[in-house]
């Protein structure tokens, strides 16, 4: 097994670098689950969070947390509400969400103009919490891509699906061509087992540095756990039902190591 790269730390960054953006390049590998999960687990280190939906197409952060917001991002798009204005609590999880809209495919076609100006006003927003979590759509379109101008980090989700290896590949090689100073750092999900995870990591870092010259390290891995689809079905998220599960001790671990 290849020597893991190592990962700078979260600390001692300035404005907009605390916003964590969670990606995918194919949907169905857990990206919404792993953006909310993570809030969950910067809570209980007593963070204070914001959760927000970048999904312009297809969003379903409320979905999976079961609420009907009142207002959501395809306001703030038209310009009747600010950014600031859609911010939501969610007092279960104690942290706010700022709601994408479902099933909105409109939203996924915004000029790169009205996108930047969303980047700007997320970057201010963000400093009034301690982290944002920016849940990216699924894919490598310009809409997803741009969403990442102000990131400080990219957590790229991946499952040892080939297509998943593959589309991530492309959303790393893209993104970092882009932002080549973006730190890209790997989630692997729903692993059979940790050595499994690390063994799909692997083959994605020897794409990387074969054709990119790059190393993004990995961030950990999540075991594939049959508490999270039950969890995802109750629309309630893991660390509240099921804090103890392996999954959940997983993502707290990507957290702690996030946090160094």
């Amino acid at each position: 097994m290849a020597n893991k790269p190592d990962a700078p730390s979260l600390a001692n960054r300035g404005k907009g670098h605390n916003i964590i953006a969670v990606a995918s390049g194919k949907g169905g590998v857990g990206k919404t689950w792993l953006a909310i999960t993570l809030a969950s687990a910067l809570v209980a280190k007593e963070r204070k969070v914001l959760l927000f939906d970048g999904d312009l197409g297809l969003a379903n952060l409320d979905i999976q947390l079961g609420i009907m917001p009142k207002q959501d991002l395809g306001s703030v798009i038209a310009g009747r509400l600010t950014l600031n204005q859609a911010v939501l609590p969610f007092p279960p999880g104690g942290f706010d969400i700022i709601a994408g809209r479902s099933g909105s495919g409109g939203l996924a076609n915004i000029p790169t103009s009205r996108l930047q100006m969303l980047n700007e006003d997320l970057a201010l927003l963000a400093q009034a919490y301690d982290h944002v979590i920016l849940d990216l759509g699924a894919g490598v379109e310009r809409t997803v891509r741009q969403l990442t101008h102000n990131v400080g980090t990219c957590l790229v989700v991946a499952t040892d699906e080939p297509t998943s290896l593959t589309d991530a590949y492309a959303f790393i090689k893209l993104t970092h061509m882009e932002r080549p100073s973006l730190d890209i750092r790997i989630v692997i999900n729903a692993a059979n087992s940790t050595r499994e995870g690390e063994r799909t990591y692997n083959t994605l870092l020897k794409a990387c540095e074969g054709f990119l010259k790059i190393s993004p390290p990995l961030l950990g891995v999540v075991r594939r756990d049959p508490k999270v689809r039950e969890t995802i079905k109750a629309q309630v998220p893991l660390l509240m039902r099921y804090p103890n599960t392996e999954a959940a001790q997983d993502v707290r671990n990507i957290v702690q190591k996030l946090l160094q």
